[in-house]
């Protein structure tokens, strides 16, 4: 895959977050967990690719990302799943719907 680049979302101390995009397009996300010696990947890719497609993305995503991390790596484990973005819900999504339902209700 061509362009592909990770923007991380966020760090914790044993785990990290990223968008992925190919050019200018959102490719999909991958959580990273890290173990004492295991790294397990979490990956969701938003369009259909083939199978070396996926595994060229895995492979960037540990040299990029795994690899430089400082953490001991025996090996990267990496579910790799097919979907949509269908929203992202915060606690300020759900106090804007109740005061709508309490408005309504007026």
């Amino acid at each position: 895959m061509n362009n592909v680049r990770f923007e991380r979302q966020y760090r914790t101390p044993h785990s990290e977050g990223y968008l992925m995009f190919e050019g200018g397009e959102r490719l999909g996300r991958l959580d990273l967990h890290f173990t004492p010696s295991v790294v397990y990947g979490t990956m969701v890719v938003e369009r259909e690719l083939t199978e070396e497609d996926i595994l060229d993305l895995i492979e960037q995503a540990d040299d990029e990302l795994v690899m430089t991390a400082d953490v001991p790596r025996d090996d990267f484990i990496v579910a790799v799943y097919q979907g949509r973005d269908i929203g992202t819900y915060s606690d300020d999504y759900f106090e804007e719907e109740e005061e709508e339902e309490g408005e309504e209700e007026i």
